[in-house]
């Protein structure tokens, strides 16, 4: 039987239910399994038998979305895609252009000249049916599967503004040549065949418009950034065809082929050596702070780093078989299993729509049957339509997660979208990744401990200036180091790198040797008590220690290591402040990360861990009822960061990590995640104060529209005051300060 897996762009959702929705009418067909991630727009489908993908797009279709397989990859010089917000901004600014005129003629009864009322209709009509033309599809298909969003709110008030204008305008009194509408908001009974709402549907449909693009917009910047930084992975690769060398795109790579990663480079697949010597970071992967020497016979993987010498590499795993594709596999299978949350507006309409609905009926019910006349009563179930529709409610998450983005990116943190905020305020257990992490992920020289009658600086001279020679990452950090502390380095001459033992050379007129006490044993040079002392304890703490030894005798040793940031320990401090229980969790050994956990303040540790492990030990926290936030920044993070409640990633680290996560912290400093949920925090409680007044000021209306009491006047001041307090609450997140150092 055949099998398959295809991914569908879906369009059309407005909600977490119409994900849902889409997944069980998938899951209908036969052979078919199927999830639909919300945030994503996208279905991952598997299928067995004859199930063709065109099956699948009907089946999505027919539910009242729409579906389309990816578009290929458009080639490397291509133009870019068009900007999803282009049309958005185009739908935006013309029905600014309509809706200005028509308020200000509504508002200013200087400005109402004789039949002004027909030229406010002529403008307004394509703001509400064309403008507003997105909120009413959404609508229509709310409808046919019986729920009610934030769009159904606004096409009903839309609609139900502009129907009972045109009907006043046509049978009404409102049409009559001189009809004017009063500065004054106040309460009196008419049968409103003498007012119209053209302003409201207008400006309510141009002011979600302008929430809508406005989020738009910070989700493609945060998309941005974040694309930027996906773009750093390895392109091209140099393959060897007939003893010839030439490059070609990595798609292009097929098991056995040879390459060449030369230092410094990318590996480009899974592989073995087959010629060559070198150390390769394998961080990423393994989260391994020292290098792995590798030689002939040996296996490599994909996307880890050559730091040391030249490489041939025969491929042997390519595309979806590669070790770091299984893992975008743990990421995928990790983003399509968490629910996202709906959208707080959504939510509340879902509630709100169907009452205000019952409350209109009722209200024509009671006019009617009080015996009240009939023109009068549909007034009033028309008004209460009318005032329902808050303009601030589409503004309520834009704005406020415009201005919190906007402070986030200065501060550099890039938050991926409002569910994501939902998310940071329920957190109270945070994982954080070691190496990169809380560490810098590079070999920094920490101590220089000499026989007692050596000066350290004359141990770190001569043995910086030999490793100066050489291009293994522990060699670099002594060199650095070396130079840091005693200026510049004489040069080496007679160099030899010993693989796997270290290197010896003449500085000076000094026969200088450094690398692993076997090394100096080979030249007669044991290591004194003190020394082996001091070697042991450094590989105690998880720690890299060389010797050094010169002119026939050992006479130091260097202890090299990954140092933990300077800022981690106050970091941690301040997520504990948060509430916050912070765990380690690591792929390095037991020892190394205990000696860090115990430097920066953490208690709990759980080390050498496997990428899979890490996805499991985040499951399992959340199985326990705990709520988890993770940061990281590898490839072997990537796939916790998607299963966590809220992932976090550094953006110096990995692309893969970067895409899984919620949270994207430019800098590498750690201190940048509790101000990040912090800032996400404090945005969401303002989404929720927002949505709180959008409300409470309609609310505030509606028995007035009930009892048939509203003025066009009170309608409009309704709606512009609320947007006014929206916008203005929501520009309070633009002070928020990052936590001061202490």
């Amino acid at each position: 039987m055949a099998t398959g897996h295809v991914e569908l762009q879906i369009g059309g959702m407005t909600c977490a239910s119409c994900a849902a929705r889409i997944e069980k009418k998938l899951n209908k067909l036969d052979g078919v399994s199927a999830t639909v991630n919300f945030a994503t727009e996208k279905a991952s489908v598997d299928y067995a038998g004859d199930i063709s993908a065109d099956q699948l797009v009907a089946a999505v279709e027919q539910a009242g979305y729409t579906a389309a397989l990816p578009a290929p990859k458009a080639p490397e010089g291509a133009p870019s895609e068009d900007d999803p917000t282009a049309s958005l901004r185009q739908r935006l600014l013309i029905s600014l252009a309509l809706s200005v005129p028509v308020i200000a003629m509504a508002m200013v009864p200087a400005l109402q000249f004789t039949n002004w009322q027909w030229l406010s209709l002529t403008l307004a009509a394509p703001v509400v049916v064309w403008g507003a033309w997105p909120f009413h599809q959404a609508a229509w298909a709310n409808l046919r599967h019986g729920t009610a969003t934030m769009d159904t709110l606004i096409s009903m008030g839309t609609i139900a503004a502009f129907g009972w204008s045109v009907y006043a305008l046509f049978w009404g009194t409102a049409g009559m040549a001189g009809m004017t509408h009063p500065f004054e908001l106040t309460i009196s009974r008419t049968d409103g065949t003498g007012n119209i709402y053209l302003e409201v549907a207008a400006g309510v449909t141009t002011f979600i418009l302008a929430g809508r693009y406005f989020e738009a917009r910070s989700k493609r910047r945060a998309g941005a950034a974040l694309r930027a930084l996906l773009e750093l992975g390895a392109k091209d690769v140099a393959v060897l065809k007939d003893g010839v060398e030439q490059r070609i795109p990595v798609e292009q790579l097929a098991v056995g082929d040879e390459f060449i990663v030369r230092p410094g480079e990318k590996i480009a697949t899974d592989g073995v050596v087959i010629d060559g010597s070198s150390a390769v970071d394998a961080s990423m992967l393994t989260g391994e702070s020292v290098p792995v020497e590798v030689g002939q016979c040996d296996q490599v993987v994909g996307a880890t780093v050559n730091v040391g010498g030249r490489l041939v590499v025969r491929a042997n795993r390519i595309g979806s078989d590669t070790q770091l594709a299984q893992m975008a596999k743990l990421v995928e299978d990790a983003q399509n299993g968490k629910a996202k949350a709906q959208r707080l507006a959504d939510k509340i309409s879902a509630i709100f729509v169907p009452i205000v609905i019952a409350l209109s009926v009722a209200t024509l019910g009671f006019w009617i049957g009080t015996g009240g006349p009939v023109a009068a009563a549909f007034t009033a179930a028309v008004a209460v339509l009318i005032i329902a529709c808050p303009c601030a409610l589409g503004l309520a998450t834009p704005t406020a997660l415009m201005v919190g983005t906007g402070r986030g990116a200065q501060l550099g943190i890039l938050i991926k979208g409002p569910e994501v905020l939902e998310s940071t305020r329920r957190i109270d257990t945070i994982v954080l990744d070691k190496t990169g992490t809380v560490t810098t992920g590079a070999m920094t020289l920490l101590d220089v401990i000499t026989a007692d009658d050596e000066q350290p600086d004359q141990a770190l001279r001569l043995a910086g200036a030999l490793e100066d020679a050489s291009e293994h990452p522990i060699a670099k950090a002594i060199a650095a180091g070396a130079r840091d502390k005693v200026g510049e380095l004489p040069t080496a001459t007679d160099f030899t790198n010993l693989e796997g033992l270290g290197v010896q050379g003449i500085i000076d007129g000094h026969a200088v040797i450094v690398g692993r006490p076997r090394l100096l044993a080979d030249w007669s040079q044991p290591l004194p008590d003190r020394l082996t002392a001091a070697m042991q304890e450094a590989e105690a703490d998880g720690k890299t220690a060389v010797a050094v030894g010169w002119d026939g005798k050992a006479r130091a040793v260097l202890v090299v290591a990954d140092a933990v940031k300077p800022t981690s320990a106050e970091a941690v401090g301040q997520l504990r402040a948060l509430g916050l229980t912070p765990i380690m969790l690591t792929g390095d050994n037991e020892a190394t990360a205990r000696a860090i956990a115990k430097e920066v303040g953490i208690d709990e540790v759980i080390a050498e861990v496997l990428p899979q492990d890490k996805v499991a030990t985040v499951k399992q926290l959340q199985a326990a009822g705990k709520v988890v936030a993770m940061v990281g920044d590898g490839v072997n993070d990537a796939a916790a960061l998607a299963q966590a409640d809220l992932g976090l990633a550094m953006g110096t680290g990995t692309d893969v990590a970067i895409e899984a996560s919620d949270l994207t912290l430019v800098r590498g400093d750690l201190r940048a995640v509790p101000d990040a949920i912090r800032l996400s925090r404090k945005t969401l409680s303002t989404i929720k104060g927002n949505l709180f007044w959008a409300f409470a000021y309609n609310v505030a209306a509606l028995p007035l529209a009930a009892a048939g009491l509203l003025n066009p006047m009170l309608a409009g001041a309704a709606m512009a005051f609320s947007s006014a307090f929206v916008v203005s609450n929501s520009l309070r997140l633009r002070g928020f300060q990052p936590t001061q150092s202490r």
